[in-house]
């Protein structure tokens, strides 16, 4: 019967090892489901911003900026210039010049929400795939 010596077979650097890609695999498949993600989150905020009438500017503005850092990725799906200031008095409502206030019209919000739980549920989705 043949032993295996600590110092032929060092576990704590093979674990050590294990864990370390695994954990690059999970955030590549993170990061994967929030880019899939956010660029399904323009569309849908585009889809929403197309009812309020005009030209179609405000709409059209929409985009996605996808930021990745060493311990982090960030996609940010935001307006343009010069519509994207025009979010905010939407998705609120504002005061009016006469007096008053406008309806707000929600458009944003439940998208957000969506793509929360989405990038989640993806992640989650992809990761019992590959196992």
């Amino acid at each position: 019967m043949a032993m295996v010596s600590s110092s032929a077979f060092n576990f704590s650097e093979v674990f050590h090892t294990m864990l370390a890609n695994y954990g690059s695999f999970v955030a590549d498949v993170l990061t994967e489901s929030i880019y899939e993600v956010s660029k399904e989150a323009c569309k849908k905020v585009k889809e929403a911003s197309g009812q309020f009438g005009g030209t179609g500017a405000y709409a059209k503005g929409w985009t996605v900026t996808k930021e990745k850092k060493r311990l982090n990725v960030v996609a940010t799906v935001h307006g343009k210039k010069p519509t994207y200031a025009l979010a905010h008095l939407l998705e609120n409502g504002h005061a009016k010049r006469g007096g008053g206030r406008t309806a707000a019209r929600v458009h944003i919000a439940p998208v957000n929400d969506w793509a929360q739980d989405e990038v989640l549920d993806r992640t989650i989705s992809k990761l019992e795939k590959m196992s």
